[in-house]
């Protein structure tokens, strides 16, 4: 942290002289640090949040296993069947998922143009 920098952006901004020994910098201090203690925090809940998504898709076969740093690479496999898509090429899931989006779609145009009429008619 460059006091010397911040005093000026301070004055720059506001007109206000600030001495370096002033206490305003001890709360600068205190924010970096609640700062760089939450980032570190979040971090660590985003690395383990990361890990067990990566782990549901390997379940899920949407990503290949992870191989032992120190074991040999096993020889490929054939591929396991993929389940039969439906004839337009969407799984029964897919098909709830558009159905559910294209319903939330709907129903935020209707709000859309509930409000723009309510406005218009004040």
């Amino acid at each position: 942290m460059d006091q010397h920098k911040l005093r000026s952006h301070v004055f720059d901004k506001t007109g206000i002289k600030i001495d370096v020994d002033d206490p305003i910098f001890a709360l600068v201090a205190l924010n970096e640090a609640v700062l760089a203690e939450t980032v570190e925090r979040q971090l660590a809940l985003l690395n383990s949040a990361t890990q067990a998504l990566a782990a549901q898709a390997r379940v899920a076969g949407g990503l290949p296993a992870e191989p032992a740093p120190a074991m040999p690479q096993p020889a490929p496999q054939a591929p396991a069947p993929s389940p039969s898509p439906s004839p337009a090429g969407f799984t029964p899931r897919e098909w709830r998922l558009l159905g559910a989006a294209a319903i939330v779609s709907v129903a935020c145009a209707l709000l859309v143009l509930g409000g723009a009429t309510l406005l218009y008619k004040l």
